[in-house]
């Protein structure tokens, strides 16, 4: 199915595309940092919250199974996810190495 193009406004000129802000690798680089920090900080409190459950449970603190269950399994969860990224993060990083400039 396509669509014609009716109105001229639709096409995108250059000086629109030339007049979108840039981000120069160092944003780039503090970005994903970022980004990659608070991934890993949610996962350590996600890890936190499911030992300290685990331990109340242990010590007699706490009577829902099911809750420290549910906590252990997001755990678990969340780390297999964190895993796959990296390996994935890993992959795409060889892969650039691997182009021919």
């Amino acid at each position: 199915m396509t669509f014609p193009i009716n109105d001229v406004s639709q096409v995108l000129n250059t000086a629109q595309l030339t007049n979108r802000p840039t981000v120069t690798p160092a944003e780039a680089q503090s970005s994903f940092a970022d980004s990659l920090k608070g991934a890993i900080e949610n996962l350590n409190n996600i890890q936190m919250e499911s030992d300290s459950k685990t331990e109340a449970l242990a010590n007699g603190q706490i009577d829902d199974l099911h809750d420290v269950m549910i906590t252990a399994q997001k755990a678990s969860i969340t780390l297999e996810t964190t895993v796959q990224v990296q390996k994935k993060v890993i992959d795409a990083y060889n892969e650039i190495m691997r182009m021919q400039v």
